[in-house]
């Protein structure tokens, strides 16, 4: 229906040739969506963490986020275009944290791990497994 009316999902021209293009990359948006929630919740909600350990989850969330990008994409612009649109997400969502919330805080640190996150993540590309989901959705398609 998306290609009836002419208009494509976001970032599809870019992706690797998936049987199911708009299944992964809505799922990314979706990963991308439930971290912009999350990260906005009200502290209340979360559960109380080890001073610091929080730096994990924001390493490893925007490192799967990256990795995600890498199983996603099939050109280096796109990757690029990824990694640097993560790394404002995770500024901006700092930032956010900051203007729209009484009970969070803007944290450079955090926003430092998301940074080293998206690199960890983007490294992917060196490894084998790169085109893992490719393989999985061709499998599947079947």
């Amino acid at each position: 229906m998306i290609r009836l009316l002419g208009a494509g999902f976001p970032g599809t021209g870019a992706l690797k040739s998936f049987a199911r293009p708009q299944r992964w990359l809505g799922a990314w948006w979706t990963m991308i969506a439930l971290v912009i929630v999350g990260s906005l919740l009200p502290a209340l909600l979360l559960p109380d963490l080890p001073a610091g350990s929080d730096k994990v989850e924001h390493l490893l969330g925007y490192a799967i986020l990256a990795a995600m990008a890498v199983q996603l994409f099939a050109t280096k612009r796109a990757l690029l275009s990824a990694a640097i649109g993560l790394v404002l997400l995770g500024v901006g969502i700092e930032v956010a944290q900051d203007a729209l919330t009484t009970t969070r805080e803007m944290d450079a640190w955090d926003a430092l791990a998301n940074t080293c996150g998206v690199v960890i993540g983007m490294a992917t590309v060196l490894a084998p497994v790169r085109d893992a989901l490719l393989r999985m959705d061709r499998r599947f398609a079947r």
